[in-house]
């Protein structure tokens, strides 16, 4: 079953306890800090039904009609089907919201591989594993992540931990930070930090699935971008401000058929090494939209003038291009040297993957000061919407913000209040800094990649090419034939099951 807009709406109408500017809340859905995203998530379940979207939005699996966003990727097809389906919602709303179930669901796959390994270790919870997968596929909630840590010392009652067991569930106290749990249905809970307790039975070292719902939850939300000013001067900031909750468990009861694992410093390490396998592809093609965003508003704002003629010009606009196209190299790659994950799913090649998202995070602050400068200084020194309609002031703004016939005023301040919001403002410096550390920090991004190179492709050929003996580095090394890279590109061909 594939819910509605309206149903997704009656969903999360549930009398969760949210506090924003220090009030609580009567109703998500209808606040103006929370209503532009619970709207456009409301869009995303509607266009699952209306006719000249359904067919990319959703996919048939064994007779029934799931959220493309929500399967289970089977093969290089499937991926493919979830990239345009991204490409559709992000292009109808007009904007970049990450947010939205699609991109947290590849954490519940990363689990599904898993659940060998899980069962071996404690097999009272791997049947919950896929249970918990099937609802995501039959149900449709709004799923995300509670999985950052505020920065506690070890001795903190705050860190997420298992305070009782009862016969119903285990009961946890703690904190987790969480964008859009506060107008989410349910979150995958799990372990960021690297000590979780004391060998095996680390309190601490727990994963599971949360009914936002649940009493004793609290989520307290950070002031929202969107109703500071008008929508008219910072459109971007209020439609796609995509509201982070501390999340406060206070004494709240998990059922034990919500448990994914418990107790276990070895399965916590097993999924936090995996976490990201699948997820990174979502969070990587918002990365090329942005870059989109940045290349569409500076290259307008230069062609009003015709300096997008000059050589100095364009070999800025080539750079923003190369940052563009470096970020679509490597989602396109990832597909197409797609692997076989251990549970038999199709898994972007994770080493392309995982470079991708360190292009796309380490050149971001580089890449949008180089959009601003060439958005040149009018983006910082316009005029509010205010100016543009006083009587008094209104014929000044007409005069000097047209060009020829081509540009009106209106034109030209709709293009330089986009960029303002896109560059210099509060929305625009919360955007870095969620690039940044949305998934994990840079740090992680870099171990993941070290994790995920193939290291011995390079050793080989060096090692062949300056004719070393057989004693360096002994079996250790592969011969350039057998690395891994050759077998790549060797079988990239029988690979490819059915791209479009």
């Amino acid at each position: 079953m594939i819910r509605t807009g309206d149903d997704y709406r009656d969903s999360i109408r549930d009398g969760r306890e949210v506090f924003v500017n220090g009030e609580k809340l009567r109703d998500v859905t209808t606040h103006p800090m929370f209503r532009p995203l619970v709207d456009i998530r409301a869009k995303i379940y509607d266009m699952a039904h209306a006719p000249e979207t359904a067919g990319i939005m959703t996919v048939k699996r064994d007779g029934d009609t799931q959220a493309i966003g929500n399967a289970l990727p089977f093969t290089q097809a499937d991926w493919w089907a979830k990239r345009r389906a991204t490409d559709l919602v992000l292009d109808t709303v007009g904007g970049i919201v990450t947010r939205v179930g699609d991109e947290t669901a590849g954490e519940m796959w990363s689990l599904y591989d898993a659940k060998d390994a899980l069962h071996g270790l404690d097999p009272q919870f791997s049947g919950n594993i896929a249970n918990h997968i099937a609802a995501l596929t039959q149900t449709d909630p709004f799923h995300v992540s509670a999985n950052t840590d505020p920065k506690l010392g070890q001795g903190s009652e705050m860190r997420l931990h298992v305070v009782r067991e009862t016969d119903a569930g285990i009961v946890v106290r703690g904190a987790k930070y969480e964008t859009a749990a506060a107008y989410a249905n349910q979150a995958f809970t799990k372990p960021t930090i690297s000590d979780w307790g004391n060998g095996e039975g680390g309190e601490y070292a727990l994963g599971f699935i949360c009914d936002l719902s649940a009493p004793g939850l609290k989520f307290i939300c950070r002031t929202g971008f969107a109703g500071r000013a008008s929508a008219e001067d910072y459109p971007l900031s209020n439609r796609f401000d995509e509201i982070d909750t501390l999340v406060i468990f206070d004494d709240v009861l998990i059922p034990w058929e919500n448990v994914l694992f418990y107790r276990s410093v070895k399965a916590a390490m097993i999924v936090r090494a995996t976490l990201h396998r699948y997820s990174a592809f979502a969070f990587l093609q918002r990365s090329l939209k942005f870059a989109d965003m940045m290349i569409g508003a500076a290259l307008l704002n230069l062609r009003q003038s015709g300096l997008d003629r000059l050589q100095p010009v364009q070999e800025k606009l080539a750079q923003l291009a190369c940052y563009r196209e470096g970020i679509n190299a490597h989602l396109s790659a990832a597909l197409a040297m797609a692997e076989r994950s251990p549970g038999g799913l199709m898994m972007p090649n994770q080493s392309l993957l995982y470079t991708g998202r360190v292009l796309a995070g380490s050149q971001l602050a580089q890449m949008m000061h180089l959009a601003r400068e060439l958005c040149g200084g009018q983006v910082s020194l316009t005029p509010d919407i205010a100016s543009f309609k006083a009587p008094e002031t209104a014929p000044w703004l007409d005069k000097v913000y047209a060009l020829d016939d081509e540009w009106i005023a209106e034109d030209r301040r709709k293009l330089l209040a986009f960029a303002r919001d896109l560059l210099n403002s509060d929305h625009a410096g919360h955007r870095l800094s969620f690039q940044l550390f949305a998934q994990s920090p840079p740090y992680a991004h870099l171990a993941s990649v070290y994790r995920n190179f193939d290291w011995d492709g390079p050793i080989a050929f060096v090692k062949e090419a300056a004719g070393l003996s057989e004693r360096v580095m002994g079996d250790k090394t592969l011969t350039c034939a057998d690395s891994p890279t050759s077998r790549w590109f060797s079988s990239a061909p029988q690979a490819v099951e059915t791209t479009t």
